[in-house]
């Protein structure tokens, strides 16, 4: 553990994200050190600083850059540094509601869908979140979140999508709502509509505890199972990845970085590195027998790992 982390940690030890606040916050003399390392092509203090402070401390050091030498620091940076690097940092100053408004962008721009990534953010993030990204997402790109979901899936699976987009915490009854789930897989092909009402428009623990759990001790079968079973294509990939996250959001995210895919792996430890990291590596130890601290060092290289180390923060 490094000691600029190491000095803040008692005072933040209360939270499950692995950057927190850096207490001895300068921004003056952070951005004095910056200008340097730009100047130097100086990543060890860039990577430093930049993930020693939390977001919010890296709007002030960009918005005192700013000041003090009249240039923007995503500009600077660019010019400073190429690949992986300098798209992670880049990352790394982005605040986090533009953040996941970025993500999912991302996931529609080009030829392809992402949609387990579209699946994902949509499935971790509350309503409310939600909400300020979807706001987000029309400031940054001059376009309706909700429609271009329309526009990038279809079906069963868009329908998912847009009822995530805009799922709520309506009261129901367990025993109803099991009865509900459970007619619908009665025909010859089961019907999406009940799951999607049902699953995004209810709380984890009513959902988790009671009509999941009763659902499988009804037919027998695991959920997963029986989404393999009775659903088809997209939306039984956004159908499997919402009911992991209602049973179990850390061990999901956990599955996701065990592909050591670099934009995914990136992605997800930016996403959660101040509100659930520190979950998310005890479930990854767990399921892979070997920490993510580790794993990192078996798949990656260079300053690059070095800046996810430094997110990842240590060994469990």
């Amino acid at each position: 553990m490094d000691s600029e982390y190491s000095d803040s940690y008692d005072m933040y030890w209360g939270t499950l994200g692995t950057v927190r606040p850096y207490s001895n916050f300068y921004p003056d003399r952070d951005v004095t050190e910056i200008v340097t390392a730009l100047e130097n092509k100086d990543t060890v203090t860039l990577l430093r600083i930049l993930t020693n402070r939390n977001n919010a401390q890296r709007q002030v050091i960009a918005q005192v850059f700013q000041e003090l030498t009249h240039k923007d620091i995503i500009t600077a940076l660019k010019k400073a540094l190429s690949g992986d690097l300098e798209l992670l940092l880049l990352e790394l100053l982005m605040p986090p509601v533009e953040y996941e408004a970025y993500r999912l962008q991302e996931a529609m721009a080009g030829l392809g869908t992402d949609e387990e990534t579209l699946a994902e953010i949509l499935s971790t993030r509350s309503g409310k979140q939600l909400q300020s990204i979807s706001a987000a997402y029309k400031e940054m790109y001059k376009k309706d979140l909700e429609k271009e979901i329309e526009s990038e899936t279809s079906n069963d699976f868009e329908k998912l999508l847009k009822a995530l987009l805009h799922k709520g915490c309506v009261a129901g009854v367990v025993q109803t709502d099991i009865e509900t789930v459970s007619a619908s897989l009665k025909g010859k092909k089961a019907e999406a509509g009940q799951w999607i009402d049902i699953l995004t428009s209810r709380d984890v623990e009513h959902l988790d505890n009671g009509v999941l759990m009763g659902l499988e001790l009804e037919l027998g079968q695991t959920v997963d199972q029986i989404i393999e079973k009775r659903f088809s294509g997209d939306f039984r990939l956004g159908l499997k990845v919402l009911v992991q996250c209602i049973q179990n959001r850390d061990a999901y995210l956990a599955t996701r970085l065990k592909t050591m895919k670099k934009e995914i792996v990136q992605r997800i430890m930016v996403s959660h590195s101040e509100e659930d990291l520190l979950c998310i590596r005890a479930a990854f130890i767990k399921l892979t027998g070997t920490s993510l601290y580790t794993t990192l060092q078996n798949h990656f290289k260079g300053d690059y790992l070095k800046a996810l180390l430094a997110i990842c923060r240590s060994e469990d």
